[in-house]
């Protein structure tokens, strides 16, 4: 699997998640709410990696890459600390 391919598919299961959160968050306790705001920050950065990898015309290095996956790893964990937080 191509590392582009790998990273779409992370950053496609980021999105769902994402989704599925800010549905449940108007019943979220206020601690949830601030966490998801800092994820935002780096849903963000993701996302601008993200075109920045699948922009062909840019040079990506491994280090970028391996970067933005370590941001995606910590966003997902994030995402997973605020849906069983939303869920108990």
């Amino acid at each position: 699997m191509s590392t582009k391919i790998e990273f779409d598919n992370l950053l496609d299961k980021l999105k769902s998640e994402r989704d599925e959160i800010m549905l449940k968050l108007h019943l979220a306790s206020m601690e949830a709410k601030e966490e998801f705001e800092e994820a935002e920050k780096n849903w963000n950065s993701i996302k601008i990696k993200a075109s920045e990898i699948a922009d062909d015309s840019k040079e990506t290095s491994e280090e970028f890459i391996a970067k933005a996956k370590i941001i995606g790893e910590e966003l997902k964990e994030t995402y997973s600390r605020i849906s069983k937080r939303l869920s108990e």
